[in-house]
């Protein structure tokens, strides 16, 4: 794929939020977009994606570094954005219609699956209608999916109560819709503590298979991002969401584990039984160290937590160092042994 620069400056509309699944989807769609119209203007592309026109030229030379390789012999996409205006040209393979094999297939299925089976899920009826136009059109390559049962375990919003409580999830889709302010009982693993607080919707976004709220916390006055998982109650409260207007929204595209020079590296040693930690916390690294062994390195601004985790443990893991921090474990488990009269 090759790429010529716009011969004009780019405009500066309203800031927009950054989300790597909004960006795919978009790269996705933006070349047919452009095809199927032969040429389009930076602005009306733009404005049709719902972007800004520097976004849009981000995206364009995102696609510049795309190679789309076909059976036949390599033929690039020859793109341009000269003079505000976009063209795209040898796009032919594209027209090829794709095909799905059979562990595509059935990963597809499985998912949109799952998808249909979330709570407070709106359009579940073109979902299903999607399902049943792939299972059609996949044939015999979706009869492994079939054989996945899914079931998608959903919480209730604590302060609801009832069988017929609203979701976390289907809860603050409202709020978000409605810009309401909400109130949030959330558990913060690194403190090892419930807090309260309340919160302006921004967004729901889905980060590393995990969904999210972001929002402008009125106890940190900062944006924060609230994992739903960790909300152990919800309130949607009688007053409007007021975000300033120079909040800016978190860019998700590289991650949420931002580690700082400041943090102290915490390295832990886990048996087989306590791998979860690498799955469940943000490491910087994550060493196999034989039969099912791992050593991981946590960084962290507070080291409290961490040792509170070690004594959770027990015997599925240590720290290793710094010393300070094992030495404050033995100390913690000490003083816990003393009290059954077991020091």
């Amino acid at each position: 794929m090759t790429a010529r620069t716009t011969g004009g400056a780019a405009k500066q509309p309203a800031k927009q939020p950054a989300a790597s699944t909004g960006r795919l989807a978009r790269l996705l769609a933006l070349v047919p977009y452009v095809v199927n119209r032969e040429t389009v203007a930076l602005e009306e592309a733009a404005a049709a994606f719902g972007v800004t026109e520097k976004q849009l030229i981000d995206d364009l030379n995102l696609l510049w570094c795309v190679e789309l390789r076909a059976p036949d012999p390599y033929c690039p996409i020859d793109l341009s954005y000269e003079g505000g205006e976009i063209t795209v040209a040898e796009a032919e393979s594209i027209a090829r219609p794709l095909r799905l094999k059979v562990d595509e297939a059935s990963a597809l299925l499985v998912a949109l699956r799952m998808l249909a089976e979330i709570p407070d899920l709106h359009d579940r009826d073109a979902l299903s209608r999607v399902i049943a136009k792939l299972e059609s059109a996949a044939g015999a390559a979706a009869a492994p999916s079939a054989q996945v049962a899914v079931q998608v375990d959903a919480r209730d919003v604590a302060a609801g109560g009832g069988p017929g409580a609203r979701t976390v999830l289907g809860t603050l889709r409202d709020a978000v819709a409605s810009r309401s302010r909400v109130h949030l009982a959330y558990y913060v693993p690194a403190r090892d503590e419930n807090t309260e607080r309340d919160v302006d919707p921004m967004r729901l976004l889905v980060v590393e298979g995990n969904t999210y709220l972001e929002g402008w916390c009125r106890r940190a006055e900062a944006v924060r991002l609230f994992k739903l998982d960790r909300v152990t109650a919800l309130t949607v409260l009688d007053e409007p969401a007021e975000v300033p207007e120079d909040a800016e929204p978190i860019d998700v595209d590289a991650g949420l584990f931002r580690p700082s020079p400041q943090d102290v590296r915490v390295t832990l040693e886990l048996t087989p039984r306590g791998r979860w930690v690498a799955d469940y916390y943000p490491c910087e690294s994550v060493e196999e160290l034989g039969e099912g062994r791992l050593r991981v390195v946590l960084p962290t601004p507070d080291t409290r937590w961490v040792r509170g985790l070690a004594l959770r443990l027990g015997d599925q893991g240590r720290v290793v160092s710094p010393a300070p921090v094992a030495a404050g474990v033995r100390d913690d488990a000490a003083r816990a042994l003393a009290r059954y009269g077991l020091g």
